[in-house]
């Protein structure tokens, strides 16, 4: 097990506060952590498990501040956390049997993976409400469909937390950010909202997991806790910031930090 020293742990803990803000505007923050983290020298299920160890403390302020301003919708967290508890119980159980020595490669290609689709996004646009078209006009036959829409939305939903909910519990970063463009895209958020409702998934889907890594004594704790602090205070600033959504800065350092981790781990394959 490494043994870090106090100045790297006190970066990795400035590293998970830059990592908080931007996670809770945009979703992403794990593409800061995670690189940080495996590049202090830490294997990579001892990284992931640190990782949840630190990360559920920035979901979880988040959380708290978006349900006190009013953006979450109770009823869709009544079937978006529990689902995104089950689905990321299943992603870390199956990550931990992955063996370490293939984990590696299969973090390689998921962080580079996650990088471009962050980095080559477009930021998503709230889908016309259900009554208009694209023009502003009335649309009678979409409100005779509307009930239809309405009535599948806790469906949608509740796959949304369980699919991206299991990918967080193997592999984490990006989840954020999977989570609000697929709230935007396939339920019509405003991007306030989306950001909201995906805190609600992301942080059942940390709990999750931490409790899963943890158990099979996969974290870090020395190192987990001082970026959690870090976490829990850039959480918090993120989410008052988020309805400006001025994430463009964010997205391309997230970006650059698993790009350069992921040339690390390529060279580190040789």
């Amino acid at each position: 097990m490494p043994d870090l020293s106090p100045l790297a742990i006190a970066v990795l803990a400035l590293v998970a506060f830059a990592a908080g803000v931007i996670d809770a505007i945009a979703g992403g923050g794990g593409l800061l952590t995670l690189p940080a983290l495996l590049a202090a020298g830490l294997p990579p299920h001892l990284a992931l498990g640190t990782n949840k160890g630190q990360s559920v403390f920035g979901s979880g302020s988040a959380m708290v501040n978006f349900w006190r301003s009013g953006l979450i919708d109770p009823a869709r967290a009544r079937v978006g956390f529990p689902l995104g508890l089950v689905g990321a119980a299943c992603g870390a159980a199956l990550v931990l049997a992955v063996p370490a020595a293939r984990l590696k490669p299969i973090v390689l290609v998921l962080l580079a993976g996650a990088a471009l689709f962050i980095g080559l996004r477009r930021s998503p646009r709230p889908a016309p409400s259900a009554g208009t078209t694209s023009t502003g006009g009335s649309a009678p036959a979409a409100v005779v469909t509307a009930p239809n829409r309405e009535s599948a939305r806790p469906v949608v939903a509740g796959l949304i937390a369980l699919v991206i909910g299991a990918y967080d519990g193997f592999f984490g970063p990006g989840t954020g950010t999977f989570l609000i463009v697929a709230f935007v895209a396939l339920l019509g958020d405003g991007l306030a909202r989306a950001s909201a409702a995906a805190k609600v998934v992301n942080f059942a889907s940390n709990l999750a997991a931490l409790a899963l890594f943890a158990w099979r004594g996969a974290v870090l704790w020395p190192v987990a806790l001082p970026m959690a602090a870090g976490q829990l205070c850039g959480g918090w600033i993120g989410a008052h910031l988020a309805v400006r959504r001025g994430d463009a800065l964010d997205r391309r350092v997230a970006v650059l930090s698993a790009l350069a981790l992921a040339v690390k781990l390529a060279l580190d394959l040789r």
